[in-house]
């Protein structure tokens, strides 16, 4: 969130309005190097060390298939994500207060550009896809945060299980 909000203030002192950004269509900012920041809910993994590949669906029913996950702490799971529908989606990994917080930001800024690794934008008919190491237990969530799109419930749930030492 703190890259967020210094991208909002860069842009004002600027003169640049967050709405003419083109919500994550930088092609400099896709799959550049990842920076591995410890997020309450993982870390961007690497592909060399996948141990799970999951594939979810997105459709213009706002809805992801499956809509629930469960993993076991240290799984580095590669996310195969197909975009069923005629609008973009996306899928973005968090806790529901990071979620909730950027969804309400979308809505203020609904082209705002924003692309961290617990996240991948697929355009209609498209697939993408991320990896995501889940080295934290518990309970997290996951949404299409395009304006309108989490607030139509386009929403899921994560469990991420313990494993004892």
């Amino acid at each position: 969130m703190k890259k967020i909000y210094s991208l909002l203030a860069a842009l004002v002192l600027a003169g640049t309005t967050p709405l003419s950004l083109a919500h994550g269509d930088n092609p400099k900012s896709h799959k550049a190097a990842v920076t591995k920041e410890q997020k309450d809910w993982g870390i961007a993994g690497d592909a060399k060390s996948v141990t799970r590949t999951v594939t979810v669906t997105m459709d213009d029913n706002m809805r992801f298939t499956p809509d629930k996950l469960s993993f076991k702490q240290g799984e580095t799971v590669r996310f195969v994500i197909r975009n069923k529908g005629k609008l973009r989606h996306e899928l973005v990994i968090g806790t529901k207060k990071e979620l909730d917080d950027h969804a309400a930001m979308m809505l203020k800024f609904p082209a705002m550009e924003h692309d961290e690794p617990y996240m991948a934008h697929v355009n209609a008919g498209k697939t993408g896809g991320l990896i995501w190491t889940f080295n934290r237990a518990g309970d997290f969530d996951f949404a299409c945060l395009i304006a309108g799109h989490y607030q139509a419930g386009m929403v899921g749930k994560i469990s991420v299980a313990a494993v004892s030492r």
